[in-house]
């Protein structure tokens, strides 16, 4: 079973991300919208549920900000807190995760799959099943953060293309889709260019 992450080439989303080229809109948020949002998330990541009110506080502006090929970044306090492809699960950006690690389950790639991960490429399964990899117990389509073997924060975060007994048992293809990285566009780009109140 595979996500359909993998309609718009979703490993290269963030590769290349500035403004000019890939941002088409951002609006203010109507309340309703947000607490949509603070909804879909915690439900998505039950871990948020001691810190959703600081990294999207209830009195906060949150901003909808509209990228080329169906993604939309969330904006709360002038930060990056989320991102989504089409009506997907939201996924927190590396920045927040790296804050707040708990709020996704951690796979781990073996040290030879960092520099291919560093590079945007998919995760493939024998990364996560060799001596160094480990997989949390997450179905397909979990996002997930991409840990590395003996490294502190993650380096990227994936969605899962197959179940964690599937990854074991076939031990081939693509087990993560690479959807953020670090020093990815995304990891770098500044809000302060949104020109946001």
């Amino acid at each position: 079973a595979t996500s359909d992450a993998e309609d718009v080439a979703l490993p290269s989303m963030f590769k290349k991300f500035s403004r000019e080229e890939n941002i088409s809109s951002s609006t203010l948020a109507k309340n309703s919208v947000v607490r949509g949002i603070r909804s879909s998330a915690l439900e998505q990541m039950p871990a948020l549920a001691s810190i959703i009110d600081v990294i999207m506080p209830k009195k906060a502006n949150v901003y909808l900000v509209k990228c080329k090929d169906y993604v939309t970044l969330v904006v709360a306090n002038n930060e990056l807190v989320f991102f989504q492809y089409r009506d997907g699960p939201f996924a927190p950006t590396l920045r927040l995760l790296h804050k707040y690690p708990m709020i996704l389950p951690h796979d781990q790639v073996d040290t030879g799959a960092i520099k291919f991960v560093m590079a945007g490429a998919q995760i493939m399964c024998p990364g996560l099943t060799s001596p160094g990899g480990r997989l949390s117990e997450e179905p397909a389509g979990k996002i997930v953060a991409v840990m590395a073997e003996n490294k502190q924060h993650a380096v990227a975060i994936g969605a899962r293309t197959m179940s964690t007994e599937t990854i074991r048992k076939t031990n081939k293809g693509i087990a993560l889709d690479n959807l953020h990285y670090l020093n990815d566009g995304l990891w770098h780009f500044n809000v302060a260019e949104l020109n946001l109140r």
